[in-house]
């Protein structure tokens, strides 16, 4: 092997792209996003008639979004955007989460896999974070046995948590750690949202106020649910909010610290060079 030193990873202020996104898993990543927010968004996009239709059968229908969210992982792996250093980190990293958060799930609002989700797609980028979504929220459902048609919406939900935290702008220091606490906050309460509204029609009768009334103006339902998502979760969500800022700000710089040195010493972009080797022209 060449005795010069290997190329840094890419690096983009404090994060490096441990997963990187190409074109095809771009596109992979776009697309389960646009099928997700239709299938979390269906009460107010689809007629009257098949709402009444498909009342019963519309989350098992919807819960085919988990093939796409697995095609993001497929894409990486096949265009080589996930190497074998990746894999060991989502590994650790989506065995880690798995085992927080039945500690606190369910217990008043307190979820304590957010802050992990936060921190890592900060560090990893938003290839990573999205692609650790998926897969820390789909072990946790196997170790808790939480297999179900919510399952796809819990993946995806967290999958943009983790997506968002690697887009992030450039910060130093205690900026940087409330930045995070500040989009930690924000990313708990809409994933809060977005889990009600897929399943708000189904989950409410008879109250004629917050349910969902097929056929009804968009605006009038979207009244109701906020309605609903008040008087029901809101308590819950913002639980899981603070939760996710006292973790951030209590563990945010030791956690930042140990995922950047891991990091650098994996040097996710690095290519190994044997003597004389000679660079090919582009």
């Amino acid at each position: 092997m060449s005795t010069t030193s290997p190329p840094r990873p890419v690096v983009d202020g404090h994060r490096v792209r441990a997963v990187q996104l190409r074109p095809w898993s771009t596109a992979a990543v776009v697309m389960s996003s646009v099928v997700g927010l239709l299938a979390f968004g269906w009460p107010l996009l689809v007629s009257p008639e098949m709402a009444s239709e498909h009342s019963a059968d519309a989350p098992l229908v919807l819960a085919l979004l988990l093939p796409f969210v697995l095609a993001v992982v497929l894409a990486e792996i096949a265009e080589g955007g996930l190497d074998v250093k990746a894999v060991a980190m989502l590994g650790v990293l989506s065995a880690v989460g798995a085992i927080l958060r039945p500690m606190g799930a369910g217990t008043a609002g307190v979820e304590t896999v957010f802050f992990l989700l936060v921190l890592a797609g900060r560090v990893f980028g938003p290839g990573f974070g999205f692609v650790l979504g998926t897969t820390t929220l789909f072990s946790s459902a196997l170790l808790t046995a939480g297999v179900g048609p919510w399952l796809p919406f819990q993946m995806l939900g967290a999958a943009w948590v983790g997506l968002g935290a690697g887009l992030l702008p450039r910060a130093r220091g205690r900026a940087e750690i409330a930045l995070l606490a500040g989009y930690g906050a924000l990313a708990a309460l809409l994933y809060g949202v977005a889990l009600n509204f897929a399943f708000w029609p189904f989950t409410v009768q008879g109250e004629s106020a917050i349910t969902f009334v097929p056929g009804a103006p968009a605006l009038e339902n979207l009244q109701r649910f906020l309605v609903y998502s008040v008087s029901t979760s809101l308590g819950w969500d913002i639980g899981r909010a603070l939760t996710t800022v006292l973790l951030v700000g209590l563990t945010g710089r030791a956690v930042l610290g140990a995922l950047r040195r891991a990091s650098r010493k994996a040097a996710f972009d690095a290519q190994g060079r044997f003597e004389g080797q000679q660079d090919q022209p582009g």
